[in-house]
């Protein structure tokens, strides 16, 4: 008995320097972190002509959209993931007796750290570089833009270089498998570059190079003919004071679905002044070229693709242009200049105010009559209310005046009063984290 009880107080002592050594191993490690938030944001809008105008005699709309989303983050040395599943819909789309649930994830990666700011992510992920012009999350969509991606990295203080590859198939084909179909994401495979140096404070620059390939072969036929097009640019930043400046420009060549060359651009610079801490105003401009009526079918397409883009930030908050598309397969471009004024009624009530006018950028014939490059000019104004921590009411009103450009180029009537308000709650509380 007494030899037994040597044994196990050995074994105990044995077992607690064992546990002990690996304490101090570990505790050298990054802690195990889990954290869990959920998002209710349910939006009322009522729409009498948003998106595309509205025709003489035509009604306005209304409706209740909601998000309902639950994001789980996990964090370990050398190691995330993250899973975020979502909800969206109508309310009372669904019957009260519901077999067909459409919950899905939107998120769902891991992150590899190898050390020396190296790392791979891979999975379902949200793509968000610069301002969000060319590839942005569209977190104002209910349902948001994911992509299925690797994409590969090194980042430092100064600098971060990305590499994003993605190869995408509508099933787990058996033979003859690179045929794309639509319907799902809108290329079949991409490899993108993105580089940004930090220089100061106040400067920092990036450089984005992005090789679609489009699936533009024969439905019928199930025939695969990918057709790769290029999109190249720079953004820069300067920051100088209560000073902002932005300047953007791409270029696009290759040939798109439609199996044309292309060659295309788009050019944006902007400035804002901070006043006070109450007011500031801002000035913008943004040029796309479009393709015009004379250009034939064997001529290079002009028109630039804002690819996957948060276009409602930047062309006016009525979704008119590339959030939807033009009529009879124009795209004749677009012309933005902007000024905007926002004031800071306390520290948790903004308002803003944007005044967009609005212009084709190419030369366009419709019924033998040369149009005119004017489109209109668009109001926006919004209210935002922090009411407590993680709540926070948005409301929103716009209005449009459209020209008979706008009527042959999107459809509706010039004459309609077209306007759009809609009223947002988002409750985005982080609900638990744990550590050990």
């Amino acid at each position: 008995m007494k030899k037994r009880v040597i044994v196990f107080s050995g074994l105990l002592l044995l077992g607690s320097v064992w546990m002990k050594a690996d304490e101090n191993e570990t505790s050298k490690d990054k802690e195990n972190t889990f954290s869990m938030s959920a998002q209710i944001r349910p939006r009322a809008e009522y729409r009498n002509g948003v998106l595309n105008p509205r025709s003489e005699g035509q009604g306005p709309a209304g409706f209740i959209n909601n998000r309902a989303r639950l994001s789980m983050n996990y964090e370990r040395q050398n190691l995330s993931l993250g899973l975020s599943a979502q909800h969206v819909g109508v309310w009372g789309q669904d019957p009260q007796i519901d077999k067909n649930g459409r919950f899905i994830l939107n998120e769902a990666w891991a992150q590899l750290d190898f050390g020396y700011g190296l790392f791979a992510k891979l999975g379902r992920q949200s793509l968000i570089y610069d301002d969000e012009r060319v590839l942005g999350g569209l977190d104002w969509n209910i349902a948001g833009r994911y992509h299925d991606a690797l994409k590969l990295g090194y980042e430092n203080k100064k600098n971060k270089l990305h590499l994003i590859l993605a190869f995408n198939q509508n099933d787990e084909t058996k033979i003859d498998g690179t045929f794309y179909a639509d319907g799902a994401q809108p290329y079949k495979n991409t490899q993108t570059l993105w580089y940004q140096h930090v220089a100061s404070k106040e400067f920092k620059a990036s450089f984005l190079f992005m090789n679609l390939g489009l699936e533009a072969g024969e439905q019928k036929e199930q025939k695969s003919d990918t057709k790769f097009m290029q999109t190249m640019g720079a953004n820069l930043y300067y920051q100088p004071g209560d000073w902002t400046f932005g300047g953007t420009f791409y270029y696009q060549s290759g040939k798109n679905k439609n199996k044309r060359d292309v060659s295309a651009f788009l050019w944006a610079l902007n400035a804002a002044y901070k006043f006070n801490s109450q007011w500031s105003m801002g000035i913008g401009s943004d040029y796309l070229s479009g393709a015009g009526t004379a250009d034939g079918p064997d001529a290079k397409y002009k028109a630039f693709d804002p690819l996957y883009g948060t276009h409602h930030k930047f062309y006016g908050a009525m979704d008119y242009y590339y959030a939807t598309p033009f009529k009879d397969n124009l795209n004749p471009g677009l012309w933005d200049n902007q000024i905007k004024v926002a004031y800071n009624a306390s520290s948790k009530v903004n308002l803003a105010l944007t005044y967009h006018y609005f212009s084709i950028t190419s030369d366009l014939t419709v019924n033998g009559k040369d149009l005119d490059r004017g489109l209109g000019s668009e109001l926006d104004l919004q209210v935002d209310w922090q009411i407590m921590k993680d709540v926070k009411l948005s409301a929103g009103y716009s209005t449009m005046f459209g020209t008979s450009t706008m009527e042959a180029v999107k459809g509706g009537s010039k004459d309609s009063w077209q306007d759009w308000g809609w009223l947002s709650i988002n409750i985005n509380p982080r609900i638990f984290t744990a550590k050990w």
